[in-house]
């Protein structure tokens, strides 16, 4: 069972940045794909962004594309979201994850307590 925590959220004002991290423990790192998802109030949670165990993949929700940026540093066993250009619309709960299998069909079942992201002037 890994273990993942996520910190970097926090509040910004609408056109600002903030990068999200997670760390995974307990398990190979390079064995997982990675993704953020995120959940909003009275919303569904819905995936942000992924990665795929290698990098060599990625995946980006149509309303982040452009903004946001997912990456890994599997030496430090580290994913990171870069969010630029935030607007209201992203302020959610933000939740590290991780899964296995193929990149396209993966379960993510390993997740992070959430790291809440406010976006508000």
């Amino acid at each position: 069972q890994v273990l993942l925590e996520e910190s970097g959220g926090g509040w910004v004002q609408p056109g600002n940045s903030l990068r999200l991290s997670c760390s995974l423990s307990g398990g190979a790192f390079g064995d997982y794909h990675a993704a953020w998802f995120r959940q909003a109030p009275g919303k569904e949670r819905e995936p942000v962004a992924k990665i795929s165990s290698r990098g060599g993949f990625l995946y980006y929700a149509d309303t982040v594309k452009g903004r946001f940026t997912i990456s890994r540093d599997n030496a430090k066993n580290t994913v990171s979201l870069q969010m630029n250009s935030l607007n209201a619309d992203d302020t959610a709960v933000y939740y590290c994850a991780a899964g296995r299998g193929p990149f396209a069909t993966a379960e993510f079942n390993s997740w992070g307590q959430g790291t809440q992201v406010l976006v508000s002037s």
